[in-house]
């Protein structure tokens, strides 16, 4: 985490990440909403100051346990203690502080002292809650969660996933190149790009025609693992977004139809407006706004995913204020929301069917313990386990992730 930087500090840039901690911290605003508000602060900015507000925030915000501890402040946070936040982040990055008043009396050395000392213990040194790391530590084991912890404070490459309803692979890398963004093919990953170099490719012409979404590597191999085929009736029930809905239609190639659902319809609204960009025309949205849109469709899919909530662990490198906003209870309840979906939503495969269940969390109560207790019970009977796959983000430099194949007798 020690990287020496040739840099100067700029005050303007420095208040905007300071008002964004406040906000994250004291408010409880999301982290990627704050940033996202920042960086249409100054439209005299250039992509090295918004990098450095987005990235500087990011930064702290992972870091937070860890650095509130060298300080030796609590929350909620002063203006003054955010300061105090920055001042430790610099001085691990090795930034010379300016003569700025609230630096004053930074204790530079010990900063250092403190670091060292406190990198000795896993929940400090890689910045989590005591529940947190407890839980993680009882379910995947003291080895495997150290690890694994690591890789979940790394920061999240950008990864795209070619629309094969409108390019190739190689097409897109192309029009990136013209348009100044270096990429490379992920091996193991048939649709992927990944940034050689992190850029706002939401600004470039591919991104507007609908060449391409920003989707993690993991993510990608949901819609594949769940084998489905052009002409087929699929069943996307926790759709959010879109993400994998808009994988689906392009596995596809538009032929069959896609029944995107969620209980949100602003989120349907998002995919809606993605799906036209993408030229995805096989999808109908559906609320769920009671138990009628589920009951109509029983015993009528093809393939039905699951892309069930959940606690989100996998995602931290991406999701860095999760670590302070997850509470134990939330992961309670959360697997007697994924056992009850599963079993309202299986309901819908017909005889011979599949269905996919994944989620985006490394923890074993989420995922194939869920499976188990789904198989085991009287309608999780009829159906079998094809296979599963268990992604962690220290083996595949990705997201974690789960997913199970179930087929239906």
């Amino acid at each position: 985490m020690l990287i020496l930087l040739q840099m100067r500090l700029h005050r303007n840039l420095c208040f905007a990440v300071i008002d964004g901690l406040l906000l994250i911290f004291n408010e409880g605003a999301y982290a990627d909403k704050v940033v996202q508000q920042l960086l249409k602060r100054d439209k005299r900015w250039g992509s090295r100051d918004r990098g450095f507000v987005a990235e500087t925030t990011y930064d702290i915000v992972r870091w937070k346990r860890l650095y509130a501890s060298i300080a030796n402040i609590k929350e909620p946070f002063s203006r003054d203690d955010a300061w105090r936040l920055f001042a430790v982040w610099a001085t691990l990055k090795g930034i010379k502080l300016p003569d700025w008043k609230y630096f004053e009396s930074t204790p530079t050395r010990k900063i250092k002292g403190k670091f060292d000392d406190l990198s000795k213990e896993r929940k400090y040194r890689e910045s989590v809650p005591d529940w947190m790391d407890a839980i993680g530590a009882k379910e995947l084991g003291e080895n495997r969660w150290t690890k694994e912890l690591a890789a979940l404070n790394k920061q999240a490459d950008v990864i795209l996933r070619v629309n094969t309803l409108k390019t190739t692979k190689e097409e897109l890398q192309l029009k990136l190149q013209s348009e100044s963004i270096e990429t490379e093919f992920l091996p193991k990953h048939p649709s992927a790009l990944k940034l050689v170099e992190r850029a706002n490719v939401f600004k470039t012409e591919a991104f507007k025609n609908g060449w391409f979404e920003v989707q993690d590597a993991s993510s990608q191999l949901v819609a594949a693992f769940l084998d489905v085929k052009p002409g087929m009736k699929v069943i996307d029930t926790c759709a959010g977004a879109g993400g994998k809905t808009l994988h689906l239609a392009s596995l596809m190639e538009n032929k069959g139809q896609i029944v995107a659902m969620d209980i949100y319809e602003s989120k349907l609204k998002r995919l809606k407006i993605r799906a036209r960009r993408n030229g995805a025309h096989n999808i109908d949205l559906r609320v769920i706004d009671s138990t009628k849109p589920i009951k109509k469709l029983h015993n009528k899919a093809d393939r039905v995913l699951i892309d069930a909530p959940c606690s989100g662990l996998g995602v931290l490198r991406r999701n860095p204020d999760a670590k302070w906003k997850l509470q134990p209870e939330f992961i309670d309840s959360i697997r007697e929301t994924q056992q009850s979906v599963l079993q309202q939503y299986s309901k819908m495969v017909k005889p011979g069917g599949k269905l996919v269940y994944a989620t985006c969390s490394v923890l074993p109560s989420e995922n194939q313990e869920q499976v188990n207790i789904f198989l085991a019970s009287e309608f999780g009977n009829e159906f079998s386990l094809v296979k599963d796959k268990k992604i962690s983000a220290h083996e595949s430099g990705f997201d974690g992730f789960y997913m199970a194949l179930l087929e239906k007798k």
